[in-house]
């Protein structure tokens, strides 16, 4: 009954984390010469998806493995830049700044509706 409860919103509440995490790494590295800015490709990951896990990977041996969660693997792709600068860094800020604002409204979207649906079920299960 309660299988898959949340629809897609409980992986891409992982893979919006997930995202938000390379994002900062971005951020942090804006002044690393010859640093290449990184992304997931959020729409592609979810349209692989089939209501089962959503596939990540580890990229270095630091990162925190998923895959006992059932979560599988999504490839970091390179972002484009508009202007690269003169040492070769990809990462614009501004770029950088709207992709988390993004990535932040729709995670926060996605948690609202895991919260509306608990609360929909708690005031099911109270009787009310």
């Amino acid at each position: 009954m309660f299988q898959n409860i949340f629809g897609i919103h409980e992986q891409a509440l992982l893979l919006h984390g997930q995202r938000m995490g390379v994002i900062a790494t971005n951020l942090a590295n804006a002044d690393t010469p010859s640093y290449k800015a990184r992304d997931i490709d959020f729409s592609a990951v979810l349209s692989h998806a089939d209501g089962g896990a959503l596939p990540l990977q580890t990229t270095q041996a630091a990162h925190i493995d998923l895959s006992s969660d059932g979560i599988g693997t999504a490839d970091l792709l390179y972002r484009n830049p508009y202007q690269a600068s003169l040492d070769g860094n990809t990462v614009e800020m501004p770029v950088e700044q709207a992709a988390f604002s993004e990535n932040n409204v729709r995670y926060q979207a996605s948690l609202q509706f895991v919260n509306l649906t608990i609360a929909d079920m708690q005031l099911a299960i109270m009787g009310q």
